[in-house]
């Protein structure tokens, strides 16, 4: 099915295409080298990879693979995966918590720079090593300097945001000062555009601090819109456009599990809203 609908996609005038990565479930790196030979143009990644439950350079060369087949087209959307509060992704292991998950992050993400150029190196960290090596080399991705790499940060908390703006896009996570959200669904109604604005002018801030501030950065801004209502859909994501979001992710996770495969045709094949 998800071969059919990024061909779909990409006839629909979408310009991405992401699959859920489970702990235990369809492999998306699969499904994606799949619609890879089947398509052109349109972007193709997973929203998201648990990056800390990952052997980073099994990751890599996944991403590596799926990269090269679809010539330079993959995205690697990265977070720190759930927490033990959601049991059906613990079922294997223990949640080590998560402090542990961030420093995991951390060093893969740092890891799969050298992996992706596919040279000789050594890394030495506290949770994974590499020794040098000029043997049995894979290929390197296309994409230069790297796979563009979205990462899950959680504004206004400072360690997670800095580590959003050294790489190349922001999936917005909100935690209010003093407030902690008890739903999803109630922390996409604090997160407004106002909000994104704030911290979209603070990355930016941090990324010339760090001599980024020449380079692509995308802000995801996902939710749901009709398909049916042009004038209705443009009001929806057109406050998330000027407070400074780069894509538009559509979803709707309140489709019931056996109406998934023929709303994502209907929504799909209807295009992506328009400002």
């Amino acid at each position: 099915m998800a071969v059919e609908l990024a061909q779909l996609a990409e006839t629909s005038g979408w310009q991405g295409f992401f699959v859920w990565e489970g702990i235990w479930a369809t492999d998306p790196w699969a499904m994606l080298a799949a619609a890879a030979m089947v398509t052109d143009d349109i972007r193709l990644g997973t929203m998201l990879t648990p990056v800390p439950r990952r052997r980073p350079w099994e990751l890599a060369g996944q991403t590596m693979t799926v990269d090269r087949l679809s010539g330079g087209r993959v995205i690697l959307s990265a977070g720190l995966g759930v927490s033990a509060a959601e049991p059906r992704f613990w079922i294997f292991e223990d949640d080590p918590g998560r402090r542990h998950r961030a420093e995991l992050l951390d060093e893969s993400l740092e890891l799969m720079q050298q992996l992706w150029r596919a040279e000789p190196f050594e890394f030495e960290g506290r949770h994974y090593r590499a020794e040098r090596t000029d043997s049995m080399l894979p290929p390197p991705i296309v994409q230069d300097p790297r796979i563009p790499t979205w990462v899950v940060g959680l504004w206004p908390r400072m360690k997670s945001m800095r580590r959003v703006a050294r790489y190349d896009g922001w999936i917005p996570n909100y935690a209010p000062p003093g407030a902690s959200p008890e739903s999803a669904d109630e922390q996409t109604r604090l997160f407004t555009p106002e909000v994104a604005a704030e911290a979209i002018a603070w990355i930016q801030d941090e990324r010339a601090r760090l001599g980024l501030a020449d380079r692509p950065f995308d802000v995801i801004q996902e939710g749901t819109t009709s398909g049916t209502d042009a004038a209705a859909d443009a009001a929806v994501v057109r406050p998330w456009s000027d407070a400074g979001a780069t894509w538009w992710l559509e979803s709707d996770w309140s489709v019931p599990a056996e109406r998934i495969e023929a709303y994502a045709r209907e929504r799909i094949a209807a295009g992506p809203p328009a400002l």
